[in-house]
């Protein structure tokens, strides 16, 4: 019997350059937010649940807006990720209000998913294609020593709004990812692409895959994501900034040899929101979905 992917949604994020918990903000024409569409298409995709990671302050309002429209439709699972989840207590420090990111969160995961597993943003779109090509992966080919990412070209996932931060890729013939370095500061000028930090400037060409936090995972990940967790918590004790980030836990994997990468060609369409000025711009995206039937009249029926 084939075996159902399930889809990992990060949704604890704090939307402090947002201004609010976009995570939960409408978007659609029938104010259906950004993370209901990506379910939608994974449940076409072939995808058996889907489990959220939230904070616990929007908990009860996720149950409240998801569980009545996806009742019947796929099996559903909230797992809380908080600054103490799977931190030993020699490990907490009370002055830490900031989460420990996107790996941690994938962490938090771990008694909650049995099988292999996509991982995505609450609040980025992502398109049909994306989540055709990566549960297909998930289906046939992922193993223990292979996972996978879809790759968007850089100039298609920029805000005019404000600089990014993306996962930018260098890949090998064989399309597989063979490094990343998380650049935070990104905005086209003129017409070059910059990354701007650390006293550097770094021009990125057209076509660059990067990564949008879209990955596909054998459920054997969780033990070596443990595994840099408890590295990583020793060592970063006293940095109360500091994050535990998916690209690191690939790169690790990678450099060690324990597992390849393969870069995933479905990111055709992507558009998201990082600043409140890019609400428009999505609505209008979605607007149009459903005007050309892309997506039905009303997402859930």
């Amino acid at each position: 019997m084939i075996q159902k992917p399930t889809l990992l949604v990060l949704a604890a994020g704090m939307g402090s350059r947002y201004g609010g918990n976009k995570q939960i903000d409408g978007f659609g024409p029938s104010g259906e937010t950004i993370l209901e569409y990506s379910i939608y298409d994974a449940i076409r995709a072939g995808f058996g649940k889907v489990v959220l990671i939230v904070r616990e302050e929007i908990l009860q309002t996720a149950k409240d807006l998801l569980l009545p429209k996806l009742e019947g439709k796929i099996e559903v699972d909230f797992v809380l990720q908080s600054i103490k989840s799977f931190v030993p207590a020699e490990f907490q420090n009370p002055e830490r209000v900031k989460p420990y990111g996107t790996a941690h969160a994938v962490l938090c995961a771990k008694d909650a998913i049995a099988e292999p597993f996509a991982v995505i943003n609450a609040d980025d779109f992502y398109g049909k294609e994306a989540f055709e090509v990566l549960g297909k992966f998930l289906i046939e080919n992922v193993r223990p020593d292979l996972h996978a990412m879809v790759g968007y070209a850089i100039e298609n996932v920029l805000s005019e709004h404000g600089t990014v931060s993306r996962g930018v890729c260098a890949m090998n013939e064989s399309n597989q990812l063979i490094g990343m370095v998380e650049r935070t500061s990104i905005a086209r000028e003129g017409d070059k692409i910059l990354a701007k930090g650390d006293g550097e400037v770094l021009e990125i060409k057209e076509g660059t895959p990067v990564s949008m936090n879209f990955w596909g995972f054998h459920q054997d990940v969780f033990s070596d994501i443990e595994k840099m967790w408890l590295d990583f918590l020793p060592a970063n004790k006293e940095n109360l900034k500091s994050e535990f980030y998916i690209p690191t836990v690939a790169n690790n994997l990678i450099q060690s040899g324990e597992a390849a990468f393969e870069i995933l060609e479905g990111g055709k369409t992507w558009f998201g929101v990082t600043y409140t000025e890019d609400k428009p711009v999505v609505i209008d995206s979605l607007k149009k979905m459903h005007e050309s039937v892309e997506y039905p009249e009303k997402l859930w029926k």
